[in-house]
């Protein structure tokens, strides 16, 4: 009885403390010219609320296509090498890749369990994925942290290069690496 009643109670206090977040996640990728446009969907989860200055940051975007970053009617889009990042979550991000903020500007706040729609959309040279980080900044809508802001961290699909366009590079590696065998089978033979 003990046991049960102590799980009920871990099990009641994890849903109480549960957080809310903004997840952006793939929608499609689509050929464009001779690049491809990623578009993003999102959604805000229950107890949060997407209010002016709220956002969310897609890290190491591959192959990123200069001044073809979009965003839906209500958001605006920067395009920087390194954050923009909450606070409280720490993600990994390459300095050499750029990361795409979705910032909210509009004035009606958007409820929690609701749906951001897609047309988060950027242009890739590439048009295969790999996971990569996201974050995101949002505001609880109810409770005793109504009004606070809420960070959130998570995994995403972004572009990366086709594996046929890394052969090249890995030839060359691999090249350079056996090119250094002779000299180490004469290191070990002199010893």
């Amino acid at each position: 009885m003990k046991k049960t009643y102590f799980l009920g109670l871990i099990a009641f206090t994890t849903m109480m403390t549960a957080r809310a977040d903004i997840i952006p996640t793939l929608f499609s990728t689509t050929p464009s010219g001779s690049n491809f446009t990623w578009d993003y969907s999102g959604i805000v989860t229950a107890n949060q609320t997407v209010t002016t200055g709220d956002y969310f940051t897609i890290y190491d975007f591959g192959g990123y296509v200069a001044g073809s970053a979009t965003a839906p009617v209500g958001w605006i889009v920067t395009v920087q090498l390194l954050g923009t990042t909450p606070s409280d979550v720490n993600p990994t991000d390459n300095p050499s890749l750029f990361n795409l903020t979705w910032k909210y500007v509009g004035t009606t706040p958007i409820v929690g369990d609701a749906s951001l729609g897609s047309q988060f959309t950027a242009n890739s040279t590439y048009s295969d994925a790999t996971r990569a980080n996201f974050t995101a900044q949002a505001t609880r809508s109810d409770g005793a942290q109504a009004g606070t802001k809420v960070d959130n961290i998570g995994m995403v699909d972004v572009p990366v290069p086709e594996m046929s366009a890394l052969l090249p590079i890995l030839s060359v590696c691999g090249a350079g690496l056996l090119s250094l065998v002779p000299s180490f089978l004469r290191r070990r033979q002199d010893s």
